[in-house]
């Protein structure tokens, strides 16, 4: 098990809202990695950082990551969204699960 703290960081597509949790549909995507998010928060006990940017509000934290940035280069949006764990690129065009999140904050 890993004993140093891991960040990992969610670069969301455009929303109309911090989260995408508006509207009159939500949807369920967005709803299960916030669910997700929340419960891996509750068990980590402060070993994870888990952060997520909207593009809409945040396109500069963007424009940092230089493979983020490479990816809306060449995929545009679609390439969205993009999970990382440390700065690594793990995962794109779809949420983390659960699971996924889980072994990540525990450094598998």
């Amino acid at each position: 098990m890993n004993t140093s703290p891991t960040t990992i960081e969610i670069y969301d597509p455009p929303m109309c809202c911090p989260g995408g949790m508006c509207g009159p549909t939500i949807d369920p995507a967005l709803l299960a990695v916030d669910d997700a998010i929340l419960r891996i928060k509750k068990t980590q006990n402060g070993n994870v950082t888990i952060v997520r940017y909207s593009l809409t509000q945040q396109s500069g934290k963007f424009m940092q990551h230089p493979g983020v940035f490479e990816l809306l280069k060449t995929q545009g949006v679609a390439a969205l969204p993009v999970t990382t764990v440390n700065g690594k690129i793990v995962k794109q065009q779809e949420y983390p699960s659960y699971e996924q999140l889980s072994n990540w904050s525990q450094g598998v």
